[in-house]
Order: structure tokens, then C-alpha cells, then sequence
């Protein structure tokens, strides 16, 4: 199948275009603007069904058209949308039943967007009639490059608990146990009297008297997950039978705010990984929050060029306070995906809209129009990136890893454990954090993935894990990798049962240790380590079987207990931490696995400077200096600046960028 690239020389740039919101005379506005920015791409038809349809039957493919034949004259590329994100209006009025039904039974209604359950039949069937109407109409369009199927599925909504929606949960149940009596033992409903006798007595995990059945809970969220995945995968189907050489996709929400759906799980299912992001303003490390979200998606993509396909030039309209990107701002973020593997930077949406709900959502054309500095920023990131072409296909290359499980996120965070205070990304942000301060690119990968290229990995708070990704990880550890586990990992297995005879359960023999107790601190608690600082949220009582103390506890009742182990383990290493460290622990904690692992960190760039490197199979290395301090950074490298085309002279500015095509 074509790859989406393969039709653009270099890297792709646009945005989400919405024509059904302008006059014809705004279209043709739009096309000399589009030339002047440098747009390549566009996704088009994102939530156009009422114009396409605006009666059942009734179609109006007369301004698509136009749209399509123009965008295809100026030679940018369309992944044009199946219009499946939004019902139309005619379509609830007749089938209301394909509303989504909330847990306490209240039916959402129109006047939004996605309020529909992906696992109504009449819905289905809507849609698969429109994305086939639109797949023959388009098929041999010269300027349909790629199929953006529906629309951040997952948003808004993710769990529906209406009478089709259970009938699916109980379908998705037999399929996955085969019979009640397996279903039965691996939710363990010999507690409190809750063994089903068949399929039919089950109903997804609603409002209940107390804490509901945990592995119930953990499987209705697979099966959420999965209810999208079939719905993408109907509607694909219908676009590969009609154009089979055009590829599919759908955007994602990979990021540190998004877990309802199972991105790992959903890879296997597009031909290209295309993700959204946006900043949260008030956050003062939104740029390494960016950075985590964009290696992420790199790691769903398995290490694949990736698309950007939605993030924002400037404010955004759903936050309490939607405060504007700072100058040079845009063209950071931007670079920063394109460092961390995209091949596409796009933006929602084209023109910012006069109506509606997103009025006040930034784009590329603003309110204001060309005499603003959005609009310039737009046209000088147009220009850099055109000078990033080379970059085209080229991969992030890691030795370090951290280990990360959509499935681990959901069961962690489950009701009645020992902890509120333990949310599943704290700790893995924080490695990523002071990884991403030292220069070093870590990889995001499933606990099932190959581990066999990286020297140093991190497996954090992964509480459910099977025995097969749990020998793959030992297996890391015994051929000479050196492995961070921390507390609340290894618990329970898939079925979210405890594995007995001690924790970490999963991994207490590679670890050498045995944890007879788990002792959480108390709100906003601290417990002494013998380094002479401290930790938070988290102590256990730990015993050595074989590990060496490194760190160990001072307050009462875990006097002399270790809070951070290390264990040998065939030609490598197994670490393990006890406690949620503070930063002068943490940071004492990498320097000793990056020692241990032969990772050097960069020494070639000033505080603030972020760091990343992408090369082509052939040799050809792209260094990426990001200066996000106020300062002018040095930064040693050697060889052309690609934003500039001069020899690079080892100076960053504040606030700008270097791509250095290094000799």
C-alpha cells in the first residue's frame, strides 16, 4: 500500500479544512494563502455530513468536488475524511436510538459532536452507506492521497452503556473467555456472591451500592477500547475494498491526558499512526510534556514516521484560561514532533471560524487575517519546514526505553488499592523528565515488545502484567540490560489477580526481593532514606533474597528496610525502587543506571536546550537543538543548518531553533 509521504517531497504541512464554512469567494482566498504558507496537505470533510447529505438520500457533492479538483490543480494533497465525527441532524430525528447513553442512564443528545455509540447497528450502517458513497465518488481523485476515517474517536465519550452497547460487552465476553465458567474464574466472583450462570446476566460495570468487581471494570474498558477499533475497522473495510491502494487512518489522542483508549492495541489496525496534541497553557514544562506525548506516539508507531494531524498555532478554546503560544513558540512545538519522528505538521484548522463553538481555537489563517503574527509564524514554519525535506523518513534512534501499558493505566488507577496517591504516569513522567533534561531520547514501548536494542529500560507501575511480557522483560535484564522496576509493578496478572507468595509478585526473582507489606504514606507524608533525603507517597517492607541494599529507609516502622535495591541478573542488572523519590534521590538514581548502561548523556548544549537526533539508514544524522531558555545557547556540533542553509556556527538563539545536517 502507497505510504501518505510517498506523494509529498518532504515533510507534509496543512491543516484540517472546513470550505463548508466560507463563501466560494473565501475559497479561492484560500488557495493563495495556502500557497504563500506552503500548505501541502489538507484534511478536508472532517464534519461535513449535513452539507453532503443534508437529507436522507439526498445528496450534494457539488462543492466537495469543486474543492477537491481545486486543491488537486494547486497540487496539495487531501486525506479526506468519511464525515462519520458528527450525525447529522436528520439522522437523529429518525434513529435517536444511536445516541450515547451515559452510566447513570442519561442519553446525550445533539447539538455537539460524536454523540453516537460506536456499537449501534443503525449508526453502523449510516455510516459504512456514506463512506462507501464517498469512497467510489473519490476513488480515482488525483488529489485523495490518504482516508482520515471519522474523527478523534474516543473523544468526549468513551464508555456507553445503552441496550446495544451491553449486548456488545457480553458478545466481546464470550469471544474473549469461551465460556461463563472461565469468565466466572478470571473475574473471581466467588466474592460476594457474584457468579453468573451465563453471558446473558452480565451488564456493563454501572452504578452499584459499593466498589464494583474490579477485573469487570479493567475488561469494560478493554472492551471500550476495542468498540471503536471495530467500528474503525467496518468502516476501513468499506474504503480498502473500493480503494484499496489509498491508506487509512484516524487521528489519536497519544498523551499524557488521554487514556481511554488503547493505542498499542489500536496500531496493528492503520496503515499510517496520526496523532493530536495540544498544550495545556498553564503548564510551565508544556514543552516537555509535548516531548513525552510526541515519544509516545512514536512508540505506538513502532519507531515509524508518524502524522501530527492536529495541534494549534496559538490559544486553544476549551481550557479555563486560553492563553496565547509565545512568539517563536509554534515553530518550537512544531520542530519538536518533526524531532521526535513526525513526518506531517498540522494544525486545527485552516481558517478560524466566525461561528460556533471553536471560534476563539486559534488557526492558521486567525480573525485578523495575513497582517498578524500568527499568520507570519505560519509562513515562516512553512518555509522551515520545506527546508527539512531531507529529513523525509529518517528515525529516532534510542537506548533507553520505558515501558508503557494503556492496560496497566487503567487497572492501577481502579478503586480500593492501597493508594489514591499512586496515578500510573507520575513516575514514568518523572524518568522521562530527567531524561529529557540530560539530552537522552527514550523510547515508549509495550511490555511485549522487542527490548533487545536498548541498554536501559524502565518498567514503572506496571501493576498488571502477563507472564509473557514479564519473561520479556527479564529476559532484557539477562542478556546485559539494566532495569528499573518500581513499586506497584508485577501485582496481579492480566485478570487483575493477585500473584501470590509475595510482592512484586511478577518479577520478585529477578529482583531478588521479596515485599511482605505495603506501606502508603499518608497525604502529602515523606519518609527519610539514608542518602539523607526523602521520599513520598510510597514505602513497603522490603526483604533482600539475593539484592544488595542501595538505599534504605530510616523512619519507624522500616528502619534499615531497603527503599532501592539492585540485583544482578544473568549479564545485566535489575533495580528496584521503593518509594516515590525526591528530585535529589531521582536524579542520583539515573546517574547510576546511565553509568551502569554506558548511556553518555550529551554534553553539547546549555541548560534549556532540548536535544534530539534523527537519522536515515544510510548514515545521515539530523541533530535538533530546540533553545527554550531566554538566553542564546551553545550547542557543539558540526555541519549545515538546514533552517538557514549556512555552516552552523554552534549558536542557538533564545528561542530558536537549529537543525544541523551534521558532517
Amino acid at each position: 500500500m502507497a505510504r501518505f509521504w510517498d506523494k509529498i517531497p518532504g515533510i507534509a504541512y496543512g491543516a484540517d479544512y472546513n470550505p463548508e464554512q466560507w463563501p466560494v469567494e473565501v475559497h479561492r482566498e484560500d488557495l493563495e494563502l495556502m500557497r504563500q504558507a506552503g500548505v501541502n496537505a489538507l484534511s478536508v470533510g472532517i464534519f461535513s455530513w449535513a452539507w453532503l447529505e443534508p437529507a436522507e438520500g439526498n445528496y450534494n457533492f457539488s462543492w466537495l468536488d469543486d474543492i477537491m479538483d481545486n486543491l488537486a490543480t494547486a497540487g496539495i494533497n487531501v486525506a479526506l475524511a468519511t464525515a462519520t465525527a458528527a450525525p447529522p441532524a436528520w439522522l437523529v430525528r429518525k434513529h435517536p436510538e444511536i445516541l450515547p447513553v451515559t452510566i447513570d442512564g442519561t442519553t446525550l443528545g445533539p447539538g455537539s459532536r460524536r454523540h453516537y455509540s460506536p456499537s449501534s447497528s443503525v449508526y453502523r450502517a449510516y455510516a459504512a452507506k456514506m463512506t462507501r458513497v464517498l469512497a467510489e465518488r473519490y476513488k480515482d481523485h488525483p488529489a485523495l492521497a490518504l482516508w482520515h476515517v471519522d474523527n478523534e474517536l474516543g473523544c468526549h465519550v468513551s464508555e456507553f452503556y445503552g441496550p446495544e452497547d451491553t449486548v456488545a460487552f457480553r458478545s466481546w465476553l464470550e469471544r474473549r473467555y469461551g465460556s461463563i465458567e472461565a469468565l466466572n474464574e478470571a473475574w473471581g466472583t466467588a466474592f460476594w456472591s457474584q457468579r453468573y450462570g451465563s453471558f446473558a446476566e452480565i451488564l456493563p460495570p454501572g452504578n452499584a451500592p459499593t466498589t464494583l468487581n474490579p477485573t469487570q471494570q479493567l475488561d469494560f474498558a478493554r472492551f471500550s477500547s476495542w468498540a471503536f477499533i471495530d467500528f474503525y475497522n467496518m468502516l476501513a473495510a468499506v474504503i480498502r475494498e473500493v480503494t484499496p491502494l489509498i491508506p487509512t487512518t484516524t487521528n489519536f489522542m497519544a498523551s499524557s491526558a488521554t487514556k481511554a483508549l488503547d493505542y498499542f492495541d489500536w496500531a496493528k489496525n492503520v496503515d499510517v499512526i496520526a496523532n493530536d496534541h495540544y498544550l495545556v497553557a498553564a503548564d510551565t514544562e508544556r514543552h516537555i510534556e509535548l516531548a513525552f506525548s510526541a515519544d509516545l506516539t512514536r512508540g505506538v508507531s513502532a519507531g515509524k514516521p508518524w502524522m501530527l494531524m492536529e495541534h494549534s498555532t496559538s490559544a486553544v478554546n476549551w481550557q479555563p484560561r486560553n492563553m496565547p503560544k509565545m512568539p517563536g513558540e509554534m515553530l518550537r512545538n512544531s520542530l519538536t514532533h518533526v524531532a521526535r519522528g513526525a513526518d506531517a505538521v498540522m494544525f486545527f484548522q485552516w481558517r478560524q471560524s466566525k461561528a460556533g463553538s471553536e471560534k476563539f481555537h486559534s488557526s492558521m489563517v486567525p480573525h485578523g487575517g495575513t497582517n498578524t503574527r500568527v499568520w507570519r509564524e505560519v509562513v515562516e514554519l512553512g518555509s522551515a519546514l520545506t527546508s527539512l525535506a531531507s529529513i523525509q523518513g529518517s528515525r529516532v534512534e534510542s537506548r533507553a526505553a520505558i515501558v508503557f501499558d494503556y492496560e496497566a493505566w487503567w487497572a492501577s488507577e481502579l478503586d480500593s488499592h492501597p493508594s489514591t496517591d499512586v496515578q500510573y504516569l507520575d513516575m514514568l513522567r518523572a524518568f522521562h523528565r530527567s531524561l529529557f533534561r540530560r539530552g537522552i531520547t527514550v523510547d515508549f514501548v509495550h511490555p511485549d515488545a522487542a527490548l533487545e536494542n536498548y541498554d536501559l529500560v524502565f518498567v514503572c507501575t506496571l501493576y498488571t502484567v502477563t507472564d509473557s511480557a514479564a519473561a520479556n522483560i527479564a529476559a532484557a535484564a539477562q542478556r546485559g540490560a539494566t532495569v528499573l522496576i518500581s513499586y506497584f509493578s508485577g501485582i496481579v496478572n492480566e485478570n487483575d489477580a493477585v500473584r501470590l507468595g509475595g510482592y512484586p509478585g511478577a518479577f520478585r526473582e529477578l529482583l531478588g526481593i521479596n515485599i511482605e507489606e505495603f506501606h502508603p504514606l499518608p497525604e502529602a507524608g515523606t519518609v527519610a532514606l539514608d542518602n539523607g533525603n526523602a521520599g513520598s507517597i510510597w514505602s513497603e517492607h522490603v526483604h533482600l533474597a539475593g539484592a544488595e541494599a542501595k538505599v534504605s529507609f530510616t523512619a519507624y516502622p522500616l528502619q534499615g528496610v531497603p527503599a532501592i535495591t539492585r540485583n544482578t541478573a544473568g549479564a545485566g542488572s535489575a533495580w528496584y525502587l521503593a518509594t516515590f523519590p525526591d528530585t535529589a534521590t531521582l536524579e542520583g538514581l539515573v546517574d547510576a543506571l546511565l553509568e551502569e548502561s554506558g548511556i553518555v548523556a550529551p554534553t553539547t548544549a546549555a541548560a534549556g536546550v532540548e536535544l534530539s537526533r534523527r537519522l536515515h539508514a544510510d548514515g545521515r544524522s539530523f541533530l535538533f537543538a530546540i533553545n527554550h531558555s531566554d538566553l542564546d545557547a551553545t550547542v557543539s556540533a558540526q555541519g549545515t543548518e538546514l533552517l538557514s542553509g549556512a555552516a552552523f556556527t554552534g549558536i542557538v538563539a533564545a528561542g530558536a531553533v537549529a537543525v544541523i545536517a551534521e558532517s
